[in-house]
């Protein structure tokens, strides 16, 4: 599919006069609204105002711009449906190729503190997922671009293929640009969901895939690790690997236990979990003599366990774990000596966990069940 016409319509225009500009430089024409049109223009970027393409002004401050037969119309129109290209034709419409556009910040507006009502209203945006949605249904022929990550791989695209765009990142684009209004619906569902009730009539959740795992629950089965979007804190968001294999779906579960636990926890601790159950926790005035109560209550069960330590380990304390097997080893931070000692052991994956936030009540908890969710 090849470019030939745009229409711009951000919100976030980070990247965007540089996007635009070499979208411009490889003849491309630029249609543009409202506050979009006055920062290119600004940024020495031509551009054609949607009002000179519809023949109607933007109304309502704003809140009516492209909703009109002759915007849709360029987005819907099939290239490879003759009836579909006559209809442009007897209603002088001309196709657009390409929809650049990311939605009101809905979701950064209403989680301010002293944000009216109405300031939040303001910005759920309607214009915006319809040209999107259009664009994604007619994907084969519309290319829409709602992350400006994307913007550089597209133009370099462009520039080796005489403007045009494969089928593949057609899809591509399509498919994260129907992930972008679902998502923005979502957080408004749940908006307006809050305060109604503890638990309303309909749970939405909305998760993104963090990281593939070494495997599932068993070695022959596949598993991914997903976070749910824009979380305040996950599993892994403090989390770094710094040396072992890649974490399973077994270390991620265990991890968790020894997280939660280990939450609970202000003096020197140490939790050991296997099999994702706690067979060692134990406080001390320090975290070596922590570690040391942890491990007598069960050192059998010990064996090839997730550790999960609230303080530093110094070079005392990581000579004793040198002497044990390891699956996982998390804590705050590591004197350099020890993991010069600690990364001796290859199968052992160690875990920096930056997060010093303790427990918090009122959080939701979930739990899968057969075909639901208890909350």
């Amino acid at each position: 599919m090849k470019v030939k016409r745009a229409l711009v319509s951000v919100s976030n225009k980070l990247g965007l006069d540089t996007f635009v500009q070499a979208l411009t430089d490889l003849g491309v024409e630029i249609i543009s609204t409202g506050g979009t049109a006055k920062f290119l223009e600004e940024k020495g970027v031509r551009v054609t105002h949607i009002s000179e393409v519809t023949g109607f002004p933007e109304i309502m401050n704003g809140r009516v711009k492209t909703l009109h037969p002759k915007i849709h119309g360029g987005l819907l129109a099939d290239r490879d449906n003759h009836d579909h290209m006559l209809t442009l034709k007897e209603h002088g419409i001309s196709p657009i190729d390409m929809v650049v556009v990311n939605l009101y910040p809905f979701e950064e507006v209403s989680g301010k503190r002293g944000v009216t009502e109405a300031e939040i209203i303001e910005n759920i945006d309607i214009g915006g997922p319809t040209m999107v949605r259009a664009a994604s249904k007619n994907f084969k022929s519309v290319a829409v671009v709602t992350d400006p990550r994307r913007y550089g791989e597209i133009i370099d695209e462009m520039k080796a293929s005489d403007n045009q765009l494969s089928l593949e990142t057609l899809r591509s684009l399509a498919t994260q640009a129907f992930h972008t209004t679902a998502h923005y619906d979502f957080v408004i569902a749940n908006w307006f969901s809050e305060g109604v009730s503890d638990f309303p009539p309909f749970k939405l959740l909305d998760f993104e895939k963090i990281q593939d795992l070494a495997y599932g629950e068993n070695p022959h089965q596949r598993a991914a690790y997903y976070a749910e979007v824009n979380a305040r804190r996950h599993l892994l968001s403090r989390v770094t690997q710094l040396h072992g294999a890649e974490l399973s779906y077994n270390n991620l579960l265990d991890l968790n236990s020894a997280r939660e636990l280990l939450r609970e926890f202000s003096l020197p601790a140490a939790v050991i979990i296997k099999h994702n159950n706690p067979c060692g926790v134990a406080v001390a005035e320090n975290i070596s003599a922590a570690y040391d109560k942890a491990l007598a209550a069960d050192p059998v069960s010990a064996f090839g366990g997730v550790i999960a330590l609230n303080r530093i380990v110094d070079e005392e304390l990581a000579a004793k774990l040198a002497k044990n097997f390891i699956e996982v080893l998390v804590a705050p931070g590591y004197v350099a000596e020890c993991l010069e000692l600690l990364t001796q052991k290859p199968r052992t994956r160690i875990l920096v966990n930056e997060e010093r936030r303790k427990a918090v009540s009122g959080e939701p908890d979930y739990r899968r069940v057969m075909g639901g969710l208890l909350v």
